[in-house]
């Protein structure tokens, strides 16, 4: 597919970006001390350690020996993701430099971290330990992040360190609902909000936030394009609840090059290659760390 770049005639534009929000997942990225990466390709190792529990003490005999057991399970990465991009010199004089200097942020910013969040979000909710739908409300939202919260209580999950993710519109619900409280100060009504619950909240939106996407391969037709798309079977997801000890999300290979016209053999073009390594593995024992709520299923 060519490329379609507008020259300028006179003046340096002012560049017309797409809208784009920054990675809503970061906050899954695995500590560095819990994998390790491994020589055979596609794979890392995670930690995993198992207790025995409290046996009874003797007088006679003392403390009962018990196994404190630290593995290291092995995980095959599944997302080998990549594409090439080429801007012919002329074009980028004629651009002033904009086309390929400004490539690579955008290209990141409106594709690659758009579709990590998304690929994070659908395998987090493929792997939820607990889950409900409904269409939210302002009046039903707090009650149903209640009802999530109480469940995680339940099933032993962590209260610190749990993340509450939301679309904007549950957000909204939120500061709609009666049970919100507003603060006023200094005669203005603010309400913001970057916590509930005790919970960090994180707006994410709705184009990233399925049960289940499709990643398109870039070369089959109807899928030039790339990218990612929302799955026939996949619903909106209204907000999810997260603890991130429960899931390892890492990336092996996160690679750039760039080549100018001269040392670039087939075109007088400048040459961008992008390739990442990535998945997001719930783990075994802590599925109860994710909670979702998505839509009501017809």
């Amino acid at each position: 597919m060519a490329n379609s770049i507008t020259t300028i005639t006179k003046y340096v534009p002012l560049l017309d970006e797409v809208y784009k929000q920054s990675a809503k997942s970061t906050g899954l990225d695995a500590p560095a001390d819990l994998i390790r990466e491994t020589e055979i390709a596609g794979t890392f190792l995670v930690a995993k350690m198992s207790l025995d529990g409290l046996g009874d003490y003797s007088r006679a005999s003392g403390f009962v020996d018990g196994d404190a057991t630290l593995t290291w399970e092995s995980h095959t990465f599944t997302q080998d993701r990549a594409r090439s991009f080429s801007i012919d010199n002329m074009d980028n004089l004629e651009t002033a430099d904009i086309a390929f200097g400004r490539l690579s942020g955008e290209f990141i910013r409106t594709k690659v971290v758009p579709e990590i969040d998304a690929y994070r979000f659908a395998t987090l909710a493929a792997n939820a330990g607990n889950s409900a739908n409904a269409d939210l409300t302002a009046s039903t939202t707090v009650e149903a992040i209640d009802t999530a919260g109480v469940t995680m209580d339940d099933a032993e999950v962590p209260e610190e360190g749990r993340i509450l993710y939301v679309t904007p519109t549950v957000y909204n619900n939120i500061q709609q609902s009666d049970q919100f409280t507003r603060e006023f100060q200094d005669n203005v009504t603010d309400r913001t909000f970057d916590m509930f619950n005790n919970m960090e909240v994180v707006k994410v939106p709705q184009s990233r936030f399925y049960t289940a996407i499709d990643l398109n391969d870039g070369t089959t037709g109807g899928q030039e394009a790339g990218g990612y798309a929302k799955a026939s079977a996949g619903f909106n997801i209204n907000f999810m609840i997260v603890h991130p000890t429960s899931v390892v999300s890492a990336v092996k290979h996160n690679k750039v090059r760039m080549f100018e016209p001269d040392v670039n053999q087939d075109k007088d073009a400048y040459k961008y290659d992008y390739r990442i390594y990535y998945d997001l593995f719930a783990l075994d024992n802590k599925t109860d760390g994710i909670y979702l709520h998505n839509e009501a299923e017809a």
